[in-house]
């Protein structure tokens, strides 16, 4: 159960980071992409920050998720100077893909008779977690 504390520090990270990665794209120049932080989870220690990343359109998600791993000394610096008054230590960044869009989608595709996963068993090889 997180604490009140890592709540609030989630919540702050959530909504810079947001902020940080729009800057960012729109300084790349990059346009037809949504990248939006649907989850920030803080360790009780407040070391760790795992950023949930919903993006639109799904199709280069993981590319999109690597490169914002790649740049992320560069995106913690900008949150660290954004926070520097609210937070003692910026917590550690790990970035990952959240798909849970894309799966309410297929889900709603099923129920509408387009997707079957009874007739189709693949589709439900995508969601299984090793």
């Amino acid at each position: 159960m997180e604490s009140n504390r890592q709540k609030k520090i989630a919540g702050i990270l959530q909504k810079d980071l947001a902020e940080v990665i729009q800057l960012e794209l729109k300084a790349a120049g990059t346009q037809n992409l949504i990248i939006s932080v649907t989850k920030v989870r803080v360790t009780p220690d407040l070391l760790q920050a795992k950023a949930h990343l919903s993006i639109f359109p799904s199709e280069k998600s993981e590319q999109i998720v690597e490169e914002i791993r790649a740049a992320k000394s560069k995106i913690k610096h900008e949150v660290a100077q954004r926070t520097k008054n609210q937070l003692r230590r910026m917590p550690e960044l790990s970035f990952f893909n959240d798909d849970s869009i894309e799966y309410i989608n297929d889900l709603e595709q099923a129920f509408k008779g387009k997707n079957d996963p009874i007739k189709n068993p693949d589709l439900l090889d995508k969601r299984k977690k090793n």
